[in-house]
């Protein structure tokens, strides 16, 4: 409990930039309509099961079409 304990300050901070990283990815793949590669299912797909810092940056390296 104590190892937990030591690294909370670093975990609190790093799971509130992971949760607003995933929901400004789920707000823009709602929102848009056109992607570089695949469609808004892929996107919400890979971004749910990759939840963890992958699946939304993936997203705005290979989905996002700039526009």
């Amino acid at each position: 409990m104590e190892q937990i304990l030591e690294f909370l300050p670093f975990l609190i901070p790093l799971v509130i930039i992971q949760f607003a990283l995933f929901g400004y990815t789920l707000y823009h793949i709602l929102t848009h309509k056109n992607y570089k590669i695949g469609n808004r299912i892929l996107w919400l797909i890979v971004t749910i099961v990759f939840m963890n810092f992958v699946g939304p940056i993936l997203y705005f390296i290979l989905g996002k079409e700039d526009s």
